[in-house]
């Protein structure tokens, strides 16, 4: 099995990574592939660099940088993945990737804002579920430590005022 896991260097990309990471330790057999996308150069960096290689290295760069913390996870757990540096639209190449790899899934991070607060942030994620011909699975970002222990806290709370009354 093929999996293209998109990079962009945030902890919501290294989550889904995780999560992938996990899924061979349970004895999933795949093949991965990590993509970073880079943005093609602005206006105001053409004006500022109007050579094409530079701007070229700069992007090549910066996916580098994004793909660092992704590489430890890898070579933390024992596992290889094919890196893909592409500059384009994030949605359009990755779902170019998807085809051009023959990946059979993808495994990325969503904000899991829903519907609404998708359609106002332009979601790569959730033009990538709706766009692609694979499976998809979207990896909620983790709960933080705190969040989740005052949540604890709250249901135990709950429990004794329920059994005290």
């Amino acid at each position: 099995m093929k999996i293209l896991v998109p990079i962009d260097g945030t902890e919501l990309s290294h989550a889904a990574l995780r999560h992938v990471i996990e899924l061979v330790r349970e004895g999933l057999r795949a093949e991965l592939f990590l993509a970073n996308v880079q943005p093609p150069a602005s206006l105001y960096e053409w004006m500022r660099a109007p050579n094409p290689d530079a701007l070229g290295h700069i992007a090549e760069a910066a996916g580098e940088h994004a793909l660092q913390t992704a590489e430890s996870l890898l070579r933390e757990a024992g596992l290889d993945a094919t890196e893909l540096l592409v500059t384009g639209d994030p949605t359009h190449a990755l779902l170019e990737l998807i085809e051009s790899e023959g990946c059979d899934a993808v495994v990325m991070g969503s904000h899991g804002g829903g519907g609404l607060l998708s359609a106002f942030q332009g979601s790569v994620s959730q033009a990538i579920l709706h766009g692609s011909r694979v499976p998809v699975t979207l990896v909620k970002p983790p709960e933080p430590a705190e969040e989740s222990a005052a949540s604890e806290e709250a249901v135990a709370d709950e429990e004794d005022e329920a059994a005290g009354a």
